[in-house]
């Protein structure tokens, strides 16, 4: 399946704190019905799998930078768009005229495969042709979701991303591997392997071998879904100093302290300094 995404894409161009092995609780209220469109909402379908673009009821001038966000483990773009909690970060972003596209990563288990950046990379494509783009993209990672969206930054990226946030996310895709049955099954089906993936398709270790990243990384020791040791903290040693913030959380995994004012208001800080560096240097 990997491979005949990536060859349609070519011809067309979270886990649970209880227990391991389960997918990614719900993000705050999120229930599973479909999402009804609403004004600035726009549906992308990529190969069955569809993602939504919200995009500011004005852009400036010089246009509107997008941020990607990528979802938990066992979710969807639907799930982000009827949560109670993601539109509060997703909110501030909106109304700091940020275009924002919660993306449906392939797939609820994708696990960030090369295939599924494929397809977020056309659902990119589509997203960036109905607005006023300015041409920077920005990546939001949401548990499994991390892995997305550390991916899409590295040099090989089908489309360019300049900064990176993560909450409670995996970058570490060896350890998820070796962490749980379950998660070991959908990791191998998504990168049609049957042993380990290497460090050539770990994002964490191609991270070690890329330039240093502007991040953004929120993650809490109490965790026991997403190790914040051997992902947050770790990945948080690559990251561009003067840029970069790291947010030390408190309770259990994508608890509501992650959806809340302060977070938002924090995480849209960060990519409000990434566009007043570039205007900067425009200087």
């Amino acid at each position: 399946m990997p491979v005949l995404r990536s060859l349609l894409f070519s011809i067309l161009l979270w886990g649970g704190a209880q227990a391991a092995t389960t997918a990614a609780p719900p993000v705050p209220g999120a229930p599973l019905s479909a999402p009804e469109q609403g004004r600035g909402t726009q549906a992308l379908d990529v190969l069955g799998v569809r993602s939504y673009l919200l995009v500011p009821g004005r852009c400036p001038a010089g246009g509107c930078a997008l941020v990607v966000v990528s979802h938990p483990r066992a979710q969807d773009a639907a799930r982000m768009l009827r949560s109670t909690g993601v539109p509060a970060l997703t909110g501030a972003l909106l109304q700091a005229q940020f275009a924002v596209l919660l993306s449906g990563d392939g797939g609820p288990t994708t696990w960030g495969s090369p295939d599924a950046l494929a397809e977020v990379a056309q659902a990119h494509l589509e997203a960036t042709g109905r607005f006023r783009w300015n041409g920077r993209t920005y990546a939001l990672g949401l548990s499994m979701g991390g892995l997305m969206a550390l991916r899409s930054a590295l040099p090989g990226s089908p489309y360019a991303v300049s900064g990176v946030a993560l909450i409670d996310g995996w970058s570490d895709l060896r350890g998820a591997w070796g962490s749980a049955m379950s998660r070991r099954e959908e990791i191998n089906a998504a990168y049609s392997r049957t042993s380990a993936p290497g460090p050539d398709l770990d994002p964490l270790q191609q991270a070690y071998l890329a330039p240093m990243l502007p991040l953004f990384v929120a993650a809490s020791p109490d965790d026991t879904t997403v190790p914040a040791r051997s992902n947050g903290e770790r990945l948080f040693t690559l990251a561009q100093p003067e840029l970069s913030e790291y947010v030390a959380l408190t309770g259990p995994h994508l608890g509501a302290n992650r959806f809340n004012a302060e977070m938002a208001r924090r995480l849209t800080s960060f990519f409000q300094r990434l566009e007043q560096g570039v205007t900067a240097r425009r200087r």
